[in-house]
């Protein structure tokens, strides 16, 4: 019995050819001008399709951004768990994993902080917001997988206490006071606040 993966049919290239090019398209119009000041209908154009193909791979333009900003989140996320593999201290590991997540948000502030109401205000429904919220349930798995490298932390208060700094690192990128502050600026709010969390 052969385990080999089917070939993917012509219609699914095409599929997956568009989609590429509508993320390529919103990504360069979305860090050019932001996303309040870009249109479907540009996207569109960007991406040589149709508006009504547009919207049959995303509704919204808050999908759109959801899109592009998930694929520099994975990239981030993956960054952060492989930094933190190596570092031996909760609080710089637990940092390590954010680190390059505050980076992804802040390459184009009103589009990260766009990004996080998405997050939280968007239909739940939509594919691009559940895999939204599945990274955010991935860093948090992260963040827990290094604080339970201490004997003394629970499985479940380590879920827990990756929760609060979850909200924590959400929290220091959506802020209207921290809009002109630095990545580093940000990164040092947060680490304060998690150093007292975790002790």
């Amino acid at each position: 019995m052969s385990l080999a993966t089917p070939p993917v049919g012509r219609r699914e290239r095409n599929k997956q050819a568009k989609l590429e090019r509508i993320t390529a398209a919103a990504r360069e119009l979305f860090a050019e001008h932001g996303v309040d000041d870009v249109t479907t209908q540009q996207i569109a154009e960007k991406a040589d399709i149709g508006t009504g193909t547009l919207f049959l791979y995303a509704k919204t333009k808050g999908e759109l951004l959801l899109l592009v900003q998930n694929s520099g989140y994975v990239d981030a996320l993956e960054e952060g768990r492989a930094a933190a593999a190596s570092i031996p201290d909760a609080l710089d590991a637990v940092m390590a994993i954010i680190r390059p997540i505050v980076a992804c948000n802040r390459i184009q502030i009103d589009n990260g902080r766009t990004y996080l109401r998405e997050l939280v205000f968007g239909d739940p429904d939509e594919p691009y917001h559940r895999d939204a919220i599945t990274l955010t349930l991935q860093t948090e798995d992260a963040i827990a997988g290094v604080l339970r490298r201490d004997d003394r932390v629970g499985h479940d208060d380590a879920a827990t206490l990756a929760h609060v700094v979850s909200a924590i690192m959400f929290i220091g990128m959506a802020s209207p006071a921290n809009v002109a502050r630095t990545v580093e600026e940000i990164l040092q709010e947060i680490r304060d606040q998690v150093r007292v969390l975790i002790g």
